[in-house]
């Protein structure tokens, strides 16, 4: 199963919940991989801060990354693209890529209207593999202690395409152990919050693939 996070918005929390997520797929005995297609290697400077102990990764910041990223299914079978901040040619190979697209916003309705062309872009390919490729978004970096307006779930809903029960919150846990070579998941007393948030979503995931293994 290929999962590309994905939004043409930088800022988003695309490589924050890409590294998390397939750390707890390791931890939970899956292959998994994680795929850096940004030149930036935002991904690529966690993974040597990690001495590459925690998970598998590999750069692919090419246009035939659709192509390319197919030969890693035979020996992994969790792999996320973490995507590029634009709607570029990257963008649209992570989109033919993935079984499943997930996209994070934040609590924002600049957030919300910046994602237009991708919603876009992610439907056109919904409707040519006959619904075979699923999407969704997931609200992420929630400030902690605030609630978020029912409005905003509600515009998010009316753009198409399901909204996740679990997201990530605005917390320094995430940000520290990027700093360290670690993820939230890892065991440390200060994480546990955002531990369970990951566990939650890649629960969520799992639910939302529906067979797709």
């Amino acid at each position: 199963m290929i999962i590309s996070i994905l939004n043409q918005k930088g800022g988003t929390g695309k490589t924050t919940l890409a590294v998390n997520i397939v750390r707890e797929y390791k931890l939970r005995a899956y292959e998994s991989l994680l795929v850096d297609s940004d030149s930036q290697g935002s991904a690529l400077r966690w993974h040597e801060r990690s001495n590459g102990e925690l998970i598998d990764l590999t750069c692919l910041p090419t246009t035939t990354l659709d192509k390319d990223v197919l030969k890693f299914t035979k020996t992994h079978n969790r792999i996320v693209i973490d995507g590029i901040p634009s709607m570029a040619a990257l963008t649209v190979c992570a989109v033919k890529a993935a079984n499943i697209i997930l996209i994070p916003v934040q609590p924002s309705f600049y957030d919300i209207w910046a994602t237009e062309d991708l919603i876009r872009l992610v439907k056109e390919r919904i409707e040519m593999t006959d619904g075979k490729t699923k999407a969704a978004f997931i609200v992420s970096r929630k400030i902690k202690g605030t609630n978020i307006g029912k409005d905003v779930y509600g515009q998010l809903e009316s753009l198409g395409l399901p909204v996740f029960k679990s997201g990530t919150t605005q917390r320094v846990a995430y940000a520290a152990t990027v700093s360290q070579g670690h993820s939230v998941v890892d065991e440390a007393a200060n994480t546990v919050e955002a531990k369970k948030e990951i566990k939650l979503i890649v629960d969520e995931l799992e639910e939302f693939s529906n067979g797709l293994h």
